[in-house]
């Protein structure tokens, strides 16, 4: 069982435009031709920011399109925000605030086994990072620059704490970076 944050960024390291667009990404390629579909397989809950949910819901329609309903995920899904938002009738939602370590074995527990993914936005990501609970980067760089944006992980990580361990081309716009995270005093690949 691992947390990972798997998510899609550009060139330049960010994950939406000022805006929260992300427009540049749907252009690169179909997500099935992707490792989505396999990663999602592993996954038993999910973690979310407040701003990742509100875009969600700012384009249930394209969501509806895509995928016949306006909530695509069938795993329970953690949303981290201090504001009451509106349900998405069907999903399996709980919304929290504060620590994402107090609700980090909630979602372990739910998950039974399987992975639990940060799904966005960089913040939250690095949360879990700060309470050492990351425990993979999966990254679908895309082939395009921003200039500015919402950054991918407003982190500073200067320490050889990060590992590549995969690099794989996915269609001809597309990269996939894999990194695990060590943690100190872990022994995974020290």
């Amino acid at each position: 069982m691992k947390t990972q944050y798997y998510t899609a960024t550009s060139l330049d390291g960010f994950i939406a435009t000022e805006d929260d667009s992300l427009d540049w990404l749907f252009s690169l390629g179909d997500i099935n031709d992707s490792s989505y579909p396999e990663f999602i397989a592993q996954v038993g809950a999910l973690a979310m920011g407040a701003h990742t949910y509100e875009w969600m819901l700012r384009h249930a329609d394209k969501v509806i399109e895509e995928v016949g309903s306006a909530w695509p995920y069938e795993q329970p899904t953690w949303i981290f925000t201090r504001r009451k938002l509106p349900l998405i009738e069907g999903a399996d939602l709980r919304f929290v605030s504060g620590d994402v370590a107090a609700i980090h074995s909630q979602m372990r527990a739910a998950a039974g086994g399987k992975n639990i993914w940060i799904v966005g936005g960089g913040d939250l990501a690095g949360q879990f990072y700060d309470a050492g609970l990351l425990d993979e980067l999966i990254l679908q760089v895309g082939s395009v620059t921003l200039g500015q944006g919402k950054p991918l992980f407003p982190r500073r990580i200067l320490n050889p704490v990060l590992r590549l361990t995969s690099v794989q081309q996915k269609q001809n716009e597309m990269v996939e970076l894999r990194y695990d995270i060590r943690h100190p005093g872990s022994q995974n690949g020290d």
